[in-house]
């Protein structure tokens, strides 16, 4: 009985993520993308020492992805962003 597990993420869940913790990359984590959610989650926490441009960019890559997430139909989010990891937008 080895039966293939298939790990599904739901698009509604990462795109309120991306919406509401977006700016430290919380949505990355979610879906399994460590490394962007580190840069993410830099950027913006040493973004406080650049006047906070660096965190208002983050923030905004953040919205664009929550809301690409929250458009997509769960099979073509979970084909793009699961199966082929596409990271950014």
């Amino acid at each position: 009985m080895n039966k293939k597990t298939v790990e599904t993420k739901s698009n509604i869940a990462a795109g309120l993520l991306a919406l509401f913790l977006g700016g430290l990359g919380i949505h990355k984590f979610y879906l399994g993308y460590t490394t962007p959610g580190i840069v993410m989650l830099l950027v913006s926490l040493f973004g406080v020492i650049l006047l906070f441009i660096p965190t208002f960019v983050i923030g905004v890559i953040a919205f664009i992805e929550a809301i690409l997430y929250l458009t997509k139909n769960p099979e073509d989010f979970h084909s793009e962003y699961v199966e082929n990891e596409k990271h950014w937008f």
